[in-house]
């Protein structure tokens, strides 16, 4: 065995050791499904799958090439500029990923003299933009807007204000509005990922220097991410933004399919599905702010075993633990949908009930 091996099977050994070692589970056909983030459905939409194939046959599979490089294809110019409307920004940059458009804002806007404040619940991909930006990063406690207050007013520079606005793994709300009126006063830059905002927050950000990032795979139903804000700042992303410059640009049917669903989205129909998902949040955890509903349960087993009993019963409810959560808050992660029935939200909650 080499020397790489060893210290690769080492490595194997370690995570199955620690009892965390995963596997990719095949997709699960026959199951109600609470697992994914498709928030409205728009996935199998009849438009949007229009949309996708629609692209498909006028541009091909791919668009061979970055943008800088082979241009922009008209699906891409089309979809930015609905994206920028829909966020009520001058402009918007598409990226292949909502991890990548993180990842360009803070290696961008970030850097030496530059103080980042995370807050410490935030998203792997602004945790390793944080990272990659060169800058001080300080960690701020979880939506503790007194913290970040005092954060800014120690920073030698410019500052720079990155958050969730909807926590992936406890599915509450940042406090956008106090985070807003602390940037506008310190001078910093609010950056939001507003990935799985579907029911909100969208605050009104004119007063502040800011960005939005957002992702076309939550509640548009395809695959790519996008940065929108001031036509300046877009355009510095589009000359310095390693991951667009060097980066294949998103497939015509990605496009096609998030063009067609932001068009579903701001439809009465799109108003008719937010009022759903809504309506199902209600029910399984009443006033809860975001489609994003955890069961905590603590040990890392538990979760595992109340995972694999919810399966029996027919229900895919994914069990989160280290290191994606804190050690010793394992929990279910419950992801509903404006498509959920009746029938699905009560074999759900029988579920949870069982012993």
């Amino acid at each position: 065995m080499t020397a790489w091996a060893e210290w690769v099977d080492g490595e194997c050994r370690a995570v199955d050791d620690a009892g965390r070692w995963r596997r990719i589970p095949d997709h699960a056909e026959g199951l109600i499904s609470f697992a994914s983030n498709d928030y409205l459905g728009l996935s199998r939409h009849p438009s949007v799958v229009a949309g996708a194939h629609a692209a498909l046959d006028r541009w091909g599979a791919g668009a061979g090439a970055a943008r800088l490089v082979a241009g922009a294809l008209p699906v891409h110019s089309d979809l930015e500029a609905a994206l920028a409307a829909w966020k009520r920004e001058h402009a918007a940059l598409l990226f292949p990923t909502g991890y990548a458009a993180n990842l360009a804002v803070l290696a961008v806007f970030a850097g030496a003299g530059v103080r980042v404040l995370s807050d410490e619940r935030n998203h792997a991909s602004i945790v390793d933009g944080c990272r990659l930006s060169g800058a001080e990063i300080c960690i701020y406690r979880h939506g503790d807007v007194d913290h970040v207050e005092y954060l800014l007013r120690s920073a030698p520079g410019r500052a720079v204000v990155v958050t969730d606005t909807v926590f992936s793994m406890d599915g509450d709300v940042a406090p956008v509005d106090a985070l807003a009126e602390r940037c506008s006063a310190h001078g910093a830059l609010l950056v939001v990922d507003e990935a799985h905002a579907v029911l909100g927050p969208d605050p009104d950000l004119a007063g502040v220097e800011h960005l939005r990032v957002g992702t076309l795979s939550k509640y548009l139903g395809s695959l790519g991410g996008f940065v929108a804000g001031p036509q300046r700042f877009v355009e510095l992303l589009v000359n310095r933004a390693r991951p667009f410059v060097f980066t294949t640009a998103s497939s015509p049917a990605d496009a096609g399919a998030a063009l067609a669903a932001v068009h579903v989205l701001q439809s009465a129909e799109g108003t008719r599905l937010v009022a759903a998902l809504r309506a199902n949040v209600d029910v399984v955890e009443p006033g809860h702010p975001s489609p994003i509903v955890p069961v905590v349960v603590g040990d890392e087993d538990a979760a595992m075993a109340a995972s694999a009993a919810l399966r029996e019963r027919g229900l895919l409810v994914p069990a989160i633990r280290p290191p994606t959560v804190a050690p010793g808050t394992s929990r279910l992660r419950i992801s509903l949908s404006a498509t959920h029935t009746t029938a699905d939200l009560t074999a759900l909650l029988e579920g949870l009930d069982a012993p």
